[in-house]
């Protein structure tokens, strides 16, 4: 029986590790392992708790996650959108506190598509991501990091 939680554990931490996930995925991650351990501890059947216990912390850490980045994402459209080249907006997400800023680039053409760079930087931990954004029929930007 510990044979199979226990690499049920490792997969979920491995999952929530993983580099490139995006503010949702990193808390289905987690979720999931918190899910799977407590599941494993209460549950009578170990393995069925553990899966149980994944399944749900997976759910519930996705849709916390997801809000998260709702946020975010709805700031960096608005930099994109309406933002002057080479000129910062600011703001901080209501859920983890955190500031942000996003400076765009000038657009340019490429692929038929407008493009604009943008630094997207976290203010606390100094961590700055540069990433490319282009735009759809819609006016949806999306970014290519």
């Amino acid at each position: 029986m510990k044979r199979i939680v226990i690499p049920i554990i490792l997969i979920c931490f491995l999952a929530a590790g993983y580099g490139c996930a995006n503010k949702a995925q990193s808390g289905a991650g987690v979720g999931a392992l918190a899910g799977a351990t407590i599941g494993a501890l209460t549950f009578k059947n170990k393995l069925l708790g553990a899966a149980v216990g994944a399944g749900v912390g997976t759910m519930m850490g996705y849709i916390v996650g997801n809000e998260w980045d709702k946020h975010d994402e709805a700031k960096v459209q608005k930099a994109l959108e309406n933002g002057k080249s080479g000129e910062a907006t600011s703001w901080q997400n209501p859920d983890t506190g955190k500031h942000y800023t996003a400076t765009p680039e000038h657009p340019y053409m490429a692929e038929n598509k407008v493009y604009r760079d943008i630094m997207i930087k976290d203010q606390k931990d100094g961590d700055t991501i540069k990433a490319k954004a282009w735009r759809d029929d819609k006016g949806v930007w999306h970014l290519k990091q």
